[in-house]
This record gives C-alpha cells, sequence and structure tokens, in this order.
C-alpha cells in the first residue's frame, strides 16, 4: 500500500469542451504526497492544486481558481487518475480547459497506462469515512457514509426514452474503473446546445466527444457504449470530482440527481465534518 506516481512523462493534445481551444497537455512524475497539480504553462508555470478549497463553480463542469487564474473541466482526467491509481501527478497544459478527449476517461486511462504506475517510497493515505454526511438541494441528494471500501450507488432520472430512471453500484476494485465506467461519455440535449452557445459554452462539443440528445432519440451515429451509459457517466464525474479530497476514499457514496456543485458542497461540508473522518 505505498503511493503510486507514473513512472514517464506523456503528451497529448485536444480541444477544450467549453472553450473550443486547443490544448497541449503534459502528465509528469510527481514525488510522494504532491498529490495532483495543475500547471499552466502559458501563465509561467502558475500551479493549482486539485482541491476542494479551489473550486470556484461547477455549471456545467468543475471549474478550479486560484488567485484570479483558472482551469476548467477537470474531472474527466482527475477521475481517470484515481481510477488506474495514480495518486501524484503534474499535469503540464497550455491553455485555460483540460482537453475533453472523447467526453469520456477512456483515452486517458489508456495514456496513463502507456505512462506505467511506479510505486514510491511513502505509504499511502487514506480519507477513512467515520460517520455520515448528507447534502440536499432542490431534490439533488448526495450522502457519505462509513465504508471498507470506495463505493457509489447513484440513480439519475431523466424523461427521455433512452435514459428515464437508471441506477448504477460501483465498487473500486481491481480495474473495475477501466471495465465498467471509464468509456461512459458525457452527455446533453440539442435543447441545451443553443443556450450553452449564446452563453460561450460547448464551444468545443462535438459528436466525436459527447453524446447528443434529440426529444427522442440521439443524433450520433454510433451506439452507446452500455444501455446505462448515462449513469455510468455521472459515476465518472462523481470520482473525478471526490478526487479533489487529494488521497483515496474509504466511503460509500450515494447520490440522486446529483451534479458538479452537489459533489463539491458535500466534499466541503465532509472536510468541515472533522468528527467524520480520519486519515489513514
Amino acid at each position: 500500500m505505498r503511493q503510486t506516481t507514473i513512472s514517464k512523462p506523456i503528451k497529448t493534445t485536444g480541444v477544450g469542451l467549453h472553450t473550443g481551444v486547443e490544448v497541449g497537455l503534459r502528465l509528469r512524475p510527481a514525488p510522494a504526497n504532491t498529490g495532483y497539480i495543475f500547471v499552466r504553462t502559458d501563465l509561467d508555470n502558475f500551479e493549482i492544486p486539485a482541491s476542494v478549497e479551489y473550486v470556484s463553480h461547477c455549471s456545467y463542469a468543475t471549474t478550479l481558481m486560484r488567485r484570479g487564474v483558472v482551469l476548467s473541466t477537470c474531472e474527466h482526467l482527475l477521475s481517470a487518475l484515481r481510477g488506474s491509481g495514480v495518486d501524484n501527478c503534474f499535469v503540464d497544459l497550455d491553455n485555460i480547459e483540460i482537453p475533453i478527449l472523447d467526453g469520456s476517461s477512456e483515452d486517458w486511462i489508456e495514456l496513463i497506462a502507456k505512462a506505467r504506475l511506479k510505486e514510491l517510497d511513502a505509504p499511502r493515505r487514506t480519507l477513512k469515512v467515520l460517520k455520515r454526511v448528507d447534502f440536499e438541494e432542490d431534490g439533488r441528494r448526495m450522502s457519505i457514509e462509513p465504508s471498507e471500501k470506495f463505493e457509489i450507488e447513484c440513480v439519475i432520472d431523466f424523461n427521455h426514452p433512452f435514459i428515464n430512471r437508471q441506477s448504477f453500484h460501483f465498487v473500486m476494485d481491481n480495474g473495475s474503473f477501466g471495465k465498467q465506467i471509464a468509456s461512459a461519455r458525457t452527455f446533453g440535449f440539442t435543447h441545451e446546445i443553443e443556450m450553452l452557445r449564446k452563453a460561450n459554452l460547448a464551444l468545443g462539443g462535438s459528436l466525436d466527444n459527447a453524446i447528443v440528445l434529440t426529444p427522442d432519440g440521439m443524433l450520433n451515429e454510433t451506439p452507446l457504449r452500455f444501455n446505462d451509459e448515462f449513469v455510468r457517466h455521472k459515476i465518472l464525474d462523481i470520482i473525478g470530482d471526490v478526487a479533489l479530497l487529494g488521497m483515496p476514499v474509504d466511503g460509500k457514496i450515494t447520490a440522486e440527481k446529483s451534479g458538479h456543485a452537489v459533489h463539491a458542497a458535500l466534499m466541503s461540508k465532509l472536510l468541515k465534518t472533522e468528527e467524520a473522518w480520519e486519515i489513514v
């Protein structure tokens, strides 16, 4: 149970989902107890740690901000790092937003697999949940309670023939992230796209990096990767947002109709409830 990093740097490029700009990104090995740190190479290597305290807003993606410097749409990469068992990593990028790639975490875990994991000479620290903490707002509910492992029970409910009510129970163990969650893509609705574009969002969105749903079907010609791809993607997002706690978690999350803002609010409430957790 030692901490890990990647054994060598590895690069990729892509476009930002919301900004539509080209981004170059490099993952680099990091020493023990570093966690995940984003480095804006276009701004004199300004560092933004992947931490709950830097969450600035969460409307359609998780955005971090430190001293006015912004880093957007980090959840899919963080999900892949946590799901691949990487504890420490520097993420260099030359723009404001992490590339969306195919809208899932699959390309990220392939990249991490190429870089290979390396054990460090330091014990792994885990945030162990000792007491249940709940958060609820406008019918969106989320809780975290004690468990011997990291697990997520998630329910979503959309009035759409491809979704309706979906639930999935995920347990993070050997390889389960890669098999069950990593390839689930982000999704959106045609009626939202015009609104998003007017707000200068989703400028890099396309059928190559999102499932786009019409009122009674979808625009994508490629089939769904799972019948319940939508709820699996929600779990992918939750894993990425929970990674902002800075270490693996032993606890069970239950989420119903949650979103990035709810995830951040629960993590913040958990950290403030000091008797609800310990680091082991």
